[in-house]
């Protein structure tokens, strides 16, 4: 307070904003003051940057097996989906175009990677999906969009349209080149191009670019 010249006022609130955002914890009592909190892990995946609660398993290994069991699960979603599997995923991308927040464009990817995922109908991996979307959403403690954000929007918004698309139209070659594109993107955590080495203990971030899911 008497370094920066600010009122008790002031600096009551931002520790409740730094404890809100779990940055710094505040212990009463003899030893008692205020601590840097153990970094979360971080996220950059596209154009957003996501934060988590530790929950034991990085959240890169979580994307890594979500997109690689959604890889698996989509071709086959292609043969199986039915008219109200379609319905689901396009309901799923107008929510994606009307996305007012990273976190929402978040939620509206994830609910169309279930749908499609639940249109395969292969009841064991879908369960395995289900377990690893309710982590990734359950320990996801914020979300933001990066400066310059908006062409990886487009690109994504256009990959899954155009998924969707094609399986609407039942079309193979379509969906072949589509899913080219969508796989060029996958997360790999031993790939510097997506996922670079995770950081050290003690430093914050660790990006994947320029996946679009």
């Amino acid at each position: 307070m008497d370094r920066f010249g600010i009122s008790p006022m002031i600096m009551s609130e931002t520790l409740r904003i730094l404890r809100h955002r779990g940055m710094v914890t505040v212990r009463p009592g003899t030893g008692g003051g205020i601590f840097v909190a153990a970094l979360p892990p971080q996220v950059r995946l596209g154009g957003m940057d996501l934060w988590f609660h530790d929950a034991g398993t990085h959240p890169l290994d979580l994307f890594e097996a979500r997109v690689h069991l959604e890889a698996q699960l989509t071709p086959v979603a292609f043969d199986r989906a039915t008219a109200s599997d379609v319905a689901a995923m396009r309901a799923a991308l107008a929510h994606m175009h009307g996305a007012r927040d990273a976190r929402a464009y978040l939620e509206a990817v994830m609910t169309l990677h279930r749908a499609l995922v639940t249109a395969a109908r292969v009841p064991v991996l879908d369960a395995l999906h289900q377990t690893v979307i309710a982590v990734l959403r359950s320990t996801l403690t914020r979300a933001t969009f990066i400066e310059g954000y908006e062409p990886l929007l487009r690109h994504s918004i256009s990959v899954h349209e155009g998924l969707v698309k094609a399986i609407a139209d039942h079309e193979r070659s379509a969906f072949i080149k589509v899913m080219l594109l969508h796989n060029d993107d996958l997360i790999r955590t031993g790939d510097p191009r997506r996922s670079p080495v995770r950081p050290r203990e003690g430093t914050l971030t660790a990006r994947l670019q320029p996946g679009h899911d």
